[in-house]
């Protein structure tokens, strides 16, 4: 290379060596720089992570809305076989650990409708170390969400909603069971159809136990519709209630535990694990599978067609509720106050003297026939009906 060249190749090099040391130099931190970095380090990790929850819960608690709704709106006034048939096969088609998983779910979203809730949960998570620890114990214990912050107006939004919607199942309940009363009378001009045989008995109660074993879609449109609702940060759907004090029922508690989990921005799709342990309840999962046993039995002793409308109303509307109401409603507590002494001190006891009493002689043996048991509703509604000709 010439040495002249050389000396230019060199002026370059050493133009770029100063202008990468000046770059060096203009990108080195202030002192000012590294303590707003500092703090903002630190305002993130005292600033909880939004709301998450993950997608299942959400259709989960869809199907529960749904279905439960549908037989809430079901009610008597049957004009042929053919509706009570329609009827059967919606209300029937259901599995019991998937309604019990709804019920929970649902109770989450609606506990996530309470501001207070979501911001005391999130209040006490002062830092990602307080916040994993506070995670990790709800996940231990559920029971434990009941005690931060605003759980007593999270858990009132759930009771009462809940106790709303069963309520509105207990009287389609009495409104198909009452119908089915009144259709076998004389009077009534459905007569001549309600006491005619169901059809293929044998059919409708094989696909009453098919459609008992299929999972239930989502509805699209109220999944989405409540997975945008539990992550409003309260108020998104329109439900209200009073603070409700513990002690609350299992489910209740686990719909506590996963709002809190979500609020805690803990309940996302990386957290189904936990979401899908704390939507068990034993005790709403056992009284519908109950339930539907008694369904089936219902069904394999109706013959005429009213009997098949009260195993509709008696062991799919009300069965509903009242698993519902047993799962999410406290059962009624009652306490007796300790006995206070107000006089002077009792005496020691005095001796008592137990005087022997004749035994009476045994009755002559009666002769008469014992009475014969009266007949439960259900006894009485599936025996056979009269087969005279309608009038």
């Amino acid at each position: 290379m010439r040495p002249d060249n050389l000396r230019g190749g060199l002026f370059v090099a050493a133009l770029a060596a100063a202008a990468l040391l000046a770059s060096c130099a203009s990108d080195a931190p202030t002192q000012a720089e590294i303590e707003a970095a500092r703090l903002a380090a630190e305002i993130a990790a005292r600033t909880p992570p939004p709301i998450a929850l993950n997608q299942s819960v959400a259709e989960a608690a869809a199907v529960y809305v749904a279905f439960t709704r549908d037989m809430a709106a079901l009610e008597g006034g049957f004009t042929d076989p053919a509706q009570i048939q329609d009827a059967l096969r919606r209300g029937s088609a259901y599995d019991p650990g998937q309604i019990s998983r709804g019920l929970v779910a649902y109770g989450s979203i609606l506990a996530l409708q309470s501001p207070e809730f979501v911001a005391g949960v999130r209040s006490v998570a002062v830092d990602r170390a307080t916040r994993a620890r506070l995670v990790a114990d709800i996940v231990a214990d559920p029971a434990y969400a009941a005690t931060l912050p605003g759980a007593d107006a999270a858990a009132g939004l759930v009771m009462s909603t809940l106790a709303d919607d069963i309520n509105a199942l207990a009287r389609a309940a009495d409104s198909i069971e009452n119908d089915a009363y009144a259709i076998q009378a004389r009077y009534d001009p459905r007569r001549s159809w309600a006491i005619s045989e169901v059809r293929d008995r044998e059919g409708r109660l094989e696909a009453a136990k098919a459609s008992s074993g299929r999972s239930m879609l989502p509805p699209a449109e109220e999944a989405s519709r409540l997975f945008a609702a539990a992550h409003s940060g309260g108020g998104a759907l329109a439900v209200s209630g009073g603070p409700r004090k513990p002690p609350y029922p299992p489910a209740v508690v686990n719909a506590l535990a996963l709002a809190a989990l979500a609020a805690l921005g803990s309940g996302g799709e990386n957290a189904r694990a936990n979401t899908d342990a704390l939507q068990f309840d034993r005790v709403s999962q056992g009284c519908l599978g109950m339930s539907k046993l008694n369904l089936f039995q219902c069904l394999a002793a109706s013959r005429p067609n009213y009997e098949d409308m009260f195993c509709l109303g008696r062991h799919v509307v009300r069965d509903l509720a009242t698993c519902s109401r047993g799962a999410a409603m406290p059962a009624p507590i009652v306490t007796v106050s300790d006995v206070t002494p107000t006089g002077p001190a009792p005496r020691a006891p005095e001796p008592i003297i137990i005087t022997p009493i004749p035994v009476p002689a045994a009755p002559e043996p009666s002769t008469a026939p014992a009475p014969r048991p009266v007949p439960s509703i259900t006894e009485r509604l599936n025996a056979q009906p009269e087969r005279s000709t309608p009038e």
